[in-house]
């Protein structure tokens, strides 16, 4: 993490890191080789090596062998009130979902939290992957076991879309919460997500009802912050 800008390396990376956390140095975009990173600093070709490695670690870019750097952070505000494959493929970026769980399950824990009825849920468990890339997150959702739902393990979600199952049980998602906080991988999820165990990952979780305070989605989400952030607005000043 970059925690100083007392050494030259640290104090390149700092400078860096403000570029493209700030949306200067795009997401996919090349940075300057070596040399003109040196040149730029007027700093050897190891001491840009050592910040570059600082921003490697902090997961702001990754170093391609002998094609260069390039910036991985996304900082852009995501809308995943329509799902996160929607909201991802307005960015430009391309995303494939995988199948882990699709069943019938109880969940008397969130049954008693929300007041529900029954604890009968439908559990979907994915994985999410960048096309041609790296596992980016782990979503959870917990929908209502409505008659219209009933089979949904045996038929699949409508278009691969839990949105869209959701709209043509009758289930328009119109309000909720989430809240959010980081956490570090289990083995289990390490291995789904191809990390090292205790990588620390953003753990969402959104409830969503519906217009007239139906129940519709509880999603738990593990969320790798190098391709999510979270992004607050507030208005007036008084405290």
């Amino acid at each position: 993490m970059i925690r100083g800008v007392n050494l030259k390396h640290e104090r390149i990376a700092s400078i860096l890191a403000r570029e493209i956390r700030s949306g200067r140095v795009g997401h996919g975009s090349q940075l300057p080789g070596e040399v003109e990173l040196a040149r730029r600093f007027s700093v050897s070709r190891n001491t840009v090596r050592s910040a570059l490695a600082v921003l490697s670690e902090d997961g702001l870019i990754t170093t391609r062998t002998g094609k260069g750097s390039f910036v991985l952070f996304d900082g852009r505000p995501l809308n995943d009130r329509l799902g996160w494959s929607h909201a991802l493929a307005e960015q430009g970026v391309e995303t494939q979902v995988r199948m882990l769980r699709l069943a019938h399950e109880q969940d008397h824990e969130l049954a008693e939290r929300l007041g529900l009825d029954s604890p009968d849920v439908i559990v979907i468990q994915r994985l999410r992957v960048i096309v041609g890339g790296e596992a980016i997150s782990i979503e959870r959702s917990c929908i209502p076991a409505l008659d219209e739902l009933r089979d949904l393990p045996e038929r699949g979600l409508d278009d691969n879309s839990i949105t869209a199952t959701l709209s043509r049980a009758g289930l328009h998602l119109d309000h909720g919460e989430q809240r959010l906080r980081g956490r570090p991988l289990d083995p289990e999820e390490a291995i789904l997500l191809d990390r090292p165990e205790g990588t620390w990952f953003l753990h969402t979780r959104r409830v969503s009802f519906t217009s007239d305070d139906r129940f519709a989605e509880q999603v738990d989400s593990l969320l790798d912050p190098n391709h999510f952030e979270l992004s607050l607005t507030y208005t007036g000043s008084g405290r």
